[in-house]
């Protein structure tokens, strides 16, 4: 017990990071996720810093920013998450919006979850990386419930930057199971699409020869065992995972009308909208942004404060 209240005996641990393409194409099925274990289990993220201060700089910035521009694209014909329209350059580092995403956790799941999600869409609708502190914060205002001087004051403590170091350190210790395919029976047995995932999740080389997880990853901890689902997957093999700990999950996300939808996530893609709602499409009053990889459907409320539909400067 903790305060009076049972501790959910199963955890999941989410590796990841604001930035990551990857981590972006799986919001469809973590959104779906966390909403069907909603009281039923610990979900803690870990940011991996996929753009860490010991990156080498690139030589030609213009050059990176297309190929990188490219390899986004190729991941966006696999989950077939929006891209932006113009990628004005390649993130110089995770830091920031990993410190903004780790302050927001302070105040509540609720503003955690929404705050992320605006520091993905900086990369992924915006094509303008929140990459640093000013512009983390920057995409977080506006959030409903936030308190922005909390966010501003926590993201810049020695508290936070303390937990985000401490997540670095655990993304650089990845279990077994992903260090290689052959020791990991899930990457070989789990199907994710015809021929195998385009993105199976062997932990990724690390300066100085050390390995870390690659993103996403789930790692699901239950009594007498875990779990691990690395790279990109479908709902059911998530679902699957934790359901080893926690019989009875459903095999299905919750589906809500698109309306309720829309104003429980905020924001929806059109993989999400797929998943996660049913009836007609769109709601009379949904805001549609455009990106080059399908529109992005923001309820009209958070279209107000959105860095999507504020003027351009």
């Amino acid at each position: 017990m903790t305060g009076g209240r049972a501790v959910p005996p199963v955890e999941v641990v989410e590796y990841t990071d604001p930035l990551c393409p990857w981590a972006w194409g799986s919001e469809p099925v973590f959104r779906g996720l966390r909403t069907a274990l909603a009281g039923r289990v610990r979900w803690r993220r870990v940011y991996c810093i996929l753009f860490d201060h010991d990156d080498d700089p690139a030589p030609d910035p213009a050059a990176e920013t297309a190929w990188y521009a490219r390899y986004v694209e190729g991941i966006a014909g696999h989950t077939r998450a929006p891209r932006a329209l113009r990628l004005s350059r390649v993130a110089a580092s995770s830091w920031p919006s990993s410190l903004v995403a780790k302050a927001a956790e302070r105040q509540g799941p609720e503003v955690a979850d929404r705050v992320l999600r605006r520091l993905r869409e900086t990369v992924f609708v915006l094509g303008e990386p929140a990459d640093t502190l000013g512009a983390a914060l920057d995409a977080a205002a506006g959030v409903p419930g936030l308190d922005a001087r909390r966010l501003a004051a926590e993201a810049a403590s020695a508290a936070v930057l303390g937990e985000v170091r401490a997540d670095h350190a655990e993304a650089r210790r990845p279990v077994p199971e992903v260090l290689s395919e052959v020791l990991s029976g899930v990457l070989s047995e789990v199907p994710s699409a015809p021929g195998g995932s385009p993105h199976p999740g062997t932990a990724k080389e690390t300066p100085g020869g050390g390995h870390r997880y690659a993103l996403p990853t789930l790692v699901v901890h239950g009594p007498g065992g875990r779990r691990v689902v690395p790279g990109w997957r479908p709902y059911e093999v998530y679902a699957d995972a934790v359901g080893a700990f926690c019989p009875g999950l459903p095999t299905a996300p919750r589906t809500l009308s698109g309306a309720a939808a829309l104003a429980r996530y905020r924001s929806l893609t059109e993989p999400e909208r797929a998943l996660l709602t049913r009836g007609a499409w769109p709601p009379a009053d949904a805001v549609r942004v455009e990106t080059a990889g399908g529109p992005l459907w923001l309820d009209p409320e958070e279209a107000a404060t959105h860095p999507a539909t504020r003027p351009m400067p």
